[in-house]
């Protein structure tokens, strides 16, 4: 007998797992729900064929509590049935795009990391109102000339002078990659060496990858935890543990963390393909006691107002903390992933397997770190603890 999500007593009668229960909408359309294992309010979950990708993409819909529960499934439906259009239509509903702004509103809203760089260095930009068919090669290269003489900040700081310092060459490269990737899907690359050829003035700049250096060591980070402000010291301290990029880190779920088997499923990286990690004990208790009481479509690590961090929240209280304990001005959320990783080769850990956890690839990886010395394994991972 076919499952009947709409149906209340059904839905409450549906044992607790981690799979969803799915009931099929239409084809390549799905509707899931996962009650909850504590005895508050199920999820819902929408499954929709992609036909680009091969596969099937997942979308977390929420509890909908506010709403009677006979009235759920009809929200949930109808917010699947709404995804699953959007997948089909290639990510995309239909929209004018005629500007370079409107190929940028496109593009950002399939990743998340680019509306930010496209909101400081595109939309206030000249190069924004720029119609797509004009586009040519000396406007591409005004707008990198302007991004590369665009001083990067140190700390935003409201009191005295700002800290600024010149843009770093790699920095530079991944604000083009943006824009280009940006233009990549509505314009076809220009002939060689003439003005219609945009993409030559977006190419990147050699050698820029920098090693990176600025390593804090576990002394150094109890200073930041101690001095960084309460709302921000789990979600810096998850930093701590995990070699994750802060990005990834800020947009994991309640539902994300399973507490029975101190697993984490991350979705949203770098990579973009999701994948499951176990993590030390340390880290675990920290998720857990994140997790508990909570929605399993709230943000795992949340500010004040409830709202997941991003690069523009979690600056200011890790600037201001590596301030006041006098650590190496320049280090950033992102060090602590680089410090991390720098732990765990120093630890022994397989190259591959640190590849593997902090989703990058074991040339980087060794391109990176390979110089640095290898001892047991077991204290690669004890290093993680702080």
């Amino acid at each position: 007998m076919a499952l009947d999500l709409s149906r209340v007593k059904e839905r409450e009668a549906l044992p607790s797992r981690r799979e969803p229960h799915w009931q099929r909408i239409r084809p390549g359309c799905f509707l899931g729900y996962r009650p909850s294992a504590r005895e508050g309010l199920g999820t819902w979950i929408a499954r929709a064929y992609d036909e680009d990708q091969r596969g099937y993409r997942l979308k977390a819909l929420g509890d909908f509590g506010d709403l009677p529960g006979r009235d759920r499934f009809a929200a949930a439906k109808k917010e699947g049935e709404a995804f699953a259009e959007l997948v089909e239509a290639g990510g995309q509903t239909e929209e004018t795009v005629e500007t370079v702004e409107d190929a940028c509103r496109r593009y950002a809203k399939m990743n998340p990391e680019a509306e930010g760089r496209f909101r400081r260095h595109v939309y206030s930009d000249a190069i924004a109102k720029l119609k797509l068919a004009k586009v040519r090669r000396n406007h591409l290269k005004s707008w990198r000339d302007r991004l590369e003489a665009k001083p990067a900040p140190v700390s935003r700081r409201k009191k005295g002078h700002p800290l600024t310092r010149p843009r770093a060459p790699s920095s530079v490269n991944r604000d083009m990659a943006m824009l280009r990737a940006a233009l990549n899907k509505i314009l076809a690359p220009g002939a060689p060496d003439t003005e219609a050829a945009w993409q030559e003035a977006l190419k990147p700049i050699r050698n820029a990858d920098r090693q990176r250096t600025l390593y804090l060591d576990r002394d150094q980070r109890r200073a930041l935890l101690a001095n960084v402000e309460a709302e921000a010291e789990p979600f810096v301290r998850a930093l701590c543990l995990l070699p994750l990029r802060p990005g990834a880190v800020a947009n994991l779920t309640v539902a994300d963390f399973d507490d029975r088997t101190s697993e984490l499923s991350i979705g949203k990286d770098k990579s973009g393909k999701p994948r499951r990690i176990l993590i030390p004990s340390a880290a675990a208790k920290l998720f857990a006691a994140q997790a508990k009481g909570r929605s399993p479509s709230a943000p795992l690590f949340a500010q004040a107002n409830g709202k997941a961090w991003n690069k523009d929240a979690w600056k200011k209280p890790i600037t201001d903390a590596v301030i006041v304990a006098r650590l190496p001005m320049g280090a950033t959320a992102y060090t602590l992933r680089h410090s991390t990783i720098t732990d765990l080769v120093n630890g022994g850990l397989p190259l591959l397997t640190v590849a593997q956890i902090s989703d990058t690839s074991a040339e980087m990886i060794e391109r990176h770190y390979g110089h640095l010395s290898r001892h047991a394994a077991a204290e690669a991972l004890a290093g993680l603890a702080l």
